[in-house]
């Protein structure tokens, strides 16, 4: 069973299906309430609280449970949940600076584990990874919509994520891994700024559903001026950002600008405003790479 993850750091996204924020509780208890996963005696559970970031995602094996989560729940919904052992192939990537220099490692982390056996909603599950294909992030993304870029002599996909923004420039579709980086201005730095300028200013502690409500218009604030601090800092990060962009040689205006991710939806108002955009193109899913990870993968293995 093909199983598409990409393991963001503000939260987990799969083809379908929510994201769930990439955050965990461990105990040596079962703990009360749902999604409650237990793996080597030991229980786990979801959690708003996001694990800090982490570069190498293969530091400890918190992303592999996080990816025991994802499968679990991609085998329900999929219907494919059975008492034996079910072999999974897994499609993963990580952002295209990192990808040279982490993709082995991060696919050795899922392989080589034998069946892996774990509890998950009081069920047992029993699942051998037998193979793993890591892609880059943003690239993938763009796969989904590649018709739209293949006549684009030159496109820049921007990826604005949890801590940090991927580009990756394009040439008729095609990714140029000499044209990308991965910079660490995701929108958990806004978060703090935001969170901090609040705090000094008003002695009150915003979370990050309560910035993400005001930013989408979906909750005015009950103290107006928060509303205009929370507005002003994240149009001072987009247009940071776009200028550490042109700093780099990236030229904006001409060409076409794909944006992706979750960042990138929550800002869009800032993004058309910033009046630094050319051309711009949005992604809407914040799936896309996920299911774009599924489409590479399929691509190469011949569908299998």
């Amino acid at each position: 069973m093909l199983i598409a993850i990409d393991h963001g750091n503000k939260s987990v996204k799969l083809p379908r299906g929510d994201p769930f924020v990439s955050g965990l509780v461990e105990s040596e208890v079962a703990p009360f309430g749902k999604d409650v996963l237990k793996y080597r005696g030991r229980y786990y559970q979801l959690s708003d609280h996001r694990i800090p970031y982490h570069r190498d995602k293969t530091e400890d094996e918190r992303f592999f449970v996080l990816t025991l989560f994802a499968i679990a729940r991609e085998i329900n919904a999929a219907g494919r949940y059975t008492a034996g052992t079910i072999q999974v192939q897994l499609a993963v990537g990580l952002p295209p600076a990192h990808f040279g220099a982490q993709h082995q490692a991060f696919t050795s982390y899922f392989l080589g584990r034998g069946p892996v056996s774990f509890v998950f909603h009081q069920r047992p599950y029993s699942i051998l990874i037998n193979d793993v294909a890591c892609f880059p992030q943003s690239y993938a993304a763009a796969v989904t919509i590649l018709p739209t870029l293949q006549n684009e002599p030159r496109a820049l996909v921007l990826d604005i994520g949890g801590f940090t923004a991927d580009y990756l420039q394009l040439r008729n579709g095609e990714g140029n891994l000499a044209v990308c980086d991965s910079l660490e201005s995701g929108v958990i730095s806004l978060y703090n700024k935001i969170i901090s300028k609040v705090n000094a200013e008003h002695d009150m502690l915003l979370d990050e559903e309560e910035i993400d409500a005001i930013l989408l218009k979906q909750k005015a604030p009950s103290v107006p001026d928060i509303g205009r601090i929370v507005e002003r800092q994240a149009q001072d990060f987009v247009n940071d950002l776009f200028s550490t962009l042109r700093e780099r040689g990236l030229e904006l205006k001409t060409g076409k600008v794909v944006f992706v991710g979750g960042g990138s939806i929550l800002l869009r108002r800032q993004i058309l405003a910033s009046g630094k955009i050319g051309s711009a193109l949005f992604v809407e899913d914040v799936r896309a790479n996920a299911k774009g990870y599924e489409l590479l993968y399929q691509a190469v293995s011949g569908g299998r």
